[in-house]
């Protein structure tokens, strides 16, 4: 393992039973000291990805290390090295946040003051320093939140785990999250984070990987991975109720600098152009020649949306939708 990465995953696979492929030969790297986004629908394969890294699972092949050590030979040494904030989250409700925070110290063999050191510095961290003797059932949703955050702090790891970590939360509470993870990457620390959410990964991921069915599809800055779109995105919306592929295409084939068509089942048609301003009126006159009615019409410069249809030949939301039946058990539990 290169000592610049703090994760290396090699062609990791996992199945469950003979019907469902979670992982199918997904490999990645995370540098040192970084905030990496693990990026894909729900179905994608990152809860089992983190479930193996964090040696709760094993794989079925490939192998990985993290923070230096081997997920299979050395699983202890993973462990003290790690912290993990779940999607479900581990806090005792009936507990303080104080109480929640001094017993996974404990769990690590911490104790006395440097513990309560410890605890004090997080609470002040994490803006909790005047709930830490309130029981964790009476917080808001964004407070227990940031506890888990903390909690998964408490022992100095060298890697923190975050799977989904603002799932459920309101636009509000959110961003304040993504405040609190932000801060995180200063202090040296390397975050992976899984995330279903694009505006997410855009900002808070130095590096990200997209996976699609089990399997890395493109990886770099989200910046860069925009860069490699030339020009413009182009979407539209049919208003046929009937419009075969072959129909679209072959009225499209007769304009100029369109790339990259795609027509998927719900009517959609996505392309991309140099220009976009000046391709549409074009595309819009050759849908009207061949009786192709056209309900709307998007222009935009490339997002991360447009990256996952370009690696994975849909748009996220349609990957959401078809995946999300490829979710094992383990996976659905992970998400309540």
């Amino acid at each position: 393992m290169s000592e610049a990465n703090a994760i290396e995953a090699v062609d990791l696979r996992k199945s469950y039973g003979e019907d469902v492929v979670a992982l199918d030969g997904l490999t990645f790297s995370v540098p040192a000291g970084t905030v990496f986004g693990l990026l894909g629908p729900n179905g994608a394969g990152k809860s089992t990805t983190v479930k193996i890294l964090t040696t709760l699972a094993h794989p079925d092949g490939g192998s990985a290390k993290v923070a230096g050590f081997d997920i299979l030979r050395e699983p202890a040494r993973v462990r003290e090295s790690i912290g993990v904030v779940s999607q479900a989250g581990g806090l005792d409700r009936e507990a303080t946040g104080r109480e929640n925070l001094r017993l996974q110290g404990q769990v690590f063999g911490m104790g006395g003051r440097e513990l309560e050191r410890r605890i004090d510095e997080l609470l002040e961290q994490f803006r909790l320093a005047d709930a830490g003797k309130r029981l964790v059932r009476e917080y808001s949703g964004g407070m227990q939140r940031r506890l888990d955050v903390a909690q998964g702090l408490v022992h100095k790891p060298r890697v923190l785990f975050l799977d989904e970590p603002t799932t459920g939360l309101d636009p509000e509470v959110r961003a304040e999250m993504w405040d609190e993870i932000a801060r995180l990457s200063g202090a040296g620390l390397t975050v992976l984070l899984t995330t279903h959410y694009l505006e997410e990964a855009d900002q808070l991921a130095a590096q990200l990987a997209i996976v699609d069915k089990g399997r890395v599809v493109a990886e770099g800055s989200p910046d860069a991975l925009k860069r490699e779109l030339r020009g413009d995105a182009i979407h539209i919306e049919l208003g046929t109720e009937t419009a075969a592929e072959a129909a679209v295409r072959e009225a499209l084939a007769r304009v100029d600098g369109l790339d990259e068509i795609i027509y998927d089942e719900n009517r959609l048609l996505h392309a991309r152009a140099e220009d976009g301003a000046r391709t549409v009126p074009a595309v819009l006159a050759a849908l009207d020649g061949a009786d192709l009615e056209v309900a709307a019409v998007t222009v935009a410069r490339p997002s991360l949306d447009d990256v996952y249809l370009r690696f994975a030949g849909r748009t996220f939301g349609e990957a959401e939708s078809a995946d999300g039946g490829r979710r094992t058990d383990d996976e659905k539990e992970a998400t309540r």
